[in-house]
């Protein structure tokens, strides 16, 4: 399989117009962001202009829209915003907004790709990340809804729009890709039931919606200002809220969802089961005092300030803790998008050795090059000695890598080290460093 990696726009693109919900006049600007941020909102109308990451433990209201919020710093309806953004598949983008709640628009993400692609977009250097469901994971509602995802080698929707006036049920099912986005989901409209009207009002919301931004179905009837964009375009509005609500989950997922009556509120409860999935996954891979924190930790980023490596010659995701100035323990996720596996038996993919040495001699780097004599200097493998492979590694393995700094004298250094997956030693060696 192919490496694909992270991507973010190009440029800045600025939209405004309405609110739904709040009626606000609002200008947003979408703008470049670094790898693995994600998606981040910026409120420039507020002291200090604070962010709120769209994440889904950051959800806090979901009635007829999505809210996230970090303090008391709020961001309503986001989804068709984000639906836009993962459906052109565009990992990272910063959003700066001058209100609570982006523009509503026509109602669709129509809008929303038209700003994406007068921004633009551009490949990054570091690959994206992928939970490939393993197990279904599932949920219900008290209604009977209910949402569940299943191992699949792409990202496909399976939807069923049901309601509560036996009238409009609808079904879709497709692959999602940016081609079938733009096509087929992006264009349909949101659409409210006659009798929520004024119920909506009462509470506060929905001051800017009209038939210019949203679709009225009473009984049989469909009243909208425009014809309708598809026969179904119901379920595929709700199809479109699955793709926003879902990027409130920050890896990209290869799985089949499937769901019956879909909300607001179950996909972003989905959307948590999944970082919970996600998190247990990761704590099967590795003990769960190994995983990050505190001043000890190295994320990627950081990884990189030090070493010159980059893809697809950088080893090390992560340094998980130091323990003072000699030893180190980093983490290399293996996955079947390494660039090695399509010539390194591709039939039965294995990690070359040589590979895991890499590894370690980078951690070793890591280690010589944080000492504030060696800033800014180049670490140069010289030789490695006593190596000795023990099992092979495969996709789907986490590398913890630990080192130990044995000898630094001057300008040469020596260092210990191991390469260990669930615990057992995969590959070991010695090796000698020169810094200059």
């Amino acid at each position: 399989m192919p490496v694909t990696l992270q991507t973010t726009l190009e440029r800045e693109a600025t939209i405004m117009g309405s609110a739904l919900h709040t009626g606000n006049t609002v200008k947003l600007t979408i703008l470049p962001a670094p790898a693995d941020t994600g998606f981040v909102f910026r409120r420039t109308d507020l002291p200090d202009e604070p962010t709120v990451h769209a994440l889904a433990d950051n959800v806090k209201q979901v009635e007829r829209a999505t809210t996230i919020s970090e303090g008391s710093v709020k961001i309503h309806t986001i989804e068709h915003l984000l639906s836009a953004l993962r459906g052109l598949d565009i990992d990272n983008a910063y959003v700066s907004m001058d209100a609570n709640e982006p523009p509503i628009g026509d109602g669709s993400a129509e809008p929303y790709v038209q700003l994406v692609e007068s921004a633009g977009w551009k490949e990054q250097d570091v690959p994206r990340s992928y939970f490939e469901i393993k197990e279904p994971i599932s949920i219900e509602g008290k209604d009977g809804s209910f949402m569940i995802a299943l191992p699949d080698d792409s990202f496909k929707i399976s939807c069923t729009n049901a309601n509560h006036t036996g009238f409009h049920t609808q079904y879709f099912s497709q692959e999602i890709n940016p081609e079938v986005y733009k096509r087929d989901i992006a264009k349909a409209r949101t659409f409210v039931f006659y009798e929520e009207v004024q119920p909506l009002l009462d509470k506060g919301l929905i001051k800017g919606g009209s038939l210019e931004n949203a679709i009225v179905i009473r009984g049989e009837s469909v009243l909208s200002k425009e014809p309708m964009r598809f026969t179904d375009e119901f379920v595929r509005h709700k199809v479109l809220d699955i793709i926003g609500d879902l990027a409130l989950f920050p890896f990209r997922l290869k799985a089949h969802i499937i769901t019956s009556k879909p909300s607001h509120a179950l996909n972003t409860e989905f959307a948590k089961a999944l970082s919970r999935n996600y998190r247990k996954y990761l704590n099967q891979l590795m003990p769960v005092e190994n995983i990050p924190v505190g001043e000890g930790a190295l994320d990627v980023n950081q990884v990189m300030r030090i070493l010159p490596h980059r893809y697809p010659f950088l080893m090390v995701d992560r340094i998980l803790k130091f323990e003072g100035e000699t030893k180190a323990t980093g983490a290399k996720s293996v996955t079947i998008n390494e660039p090695y596996f399509q010539g390194h038996f591709p039939g039965h993919p294995v990690m070359p050795g040589v590979l895991q040495i890499e590894a370690m001699a980078q951690v070793a780097s890591i280690l010589l090059l944080r000492k504030a004599e060696n800033a800014g200097r180049l670490g140069f493998f010289m030789s490695a000695d006593n190596i000795k492979f023990r099992r092979p590694v495969m996709p789907g393995d986490t590398l913890i890598i630990q080192v130990e700094l044995v000898k630094s004298r001057g300008k040469i250094g020596k260092a210990v080290g191991q390469c260990t997956v669930n615990g057992e030693v995969v590959s070991q060696g010695e090796m000698t460093f020169a810094i200059q």
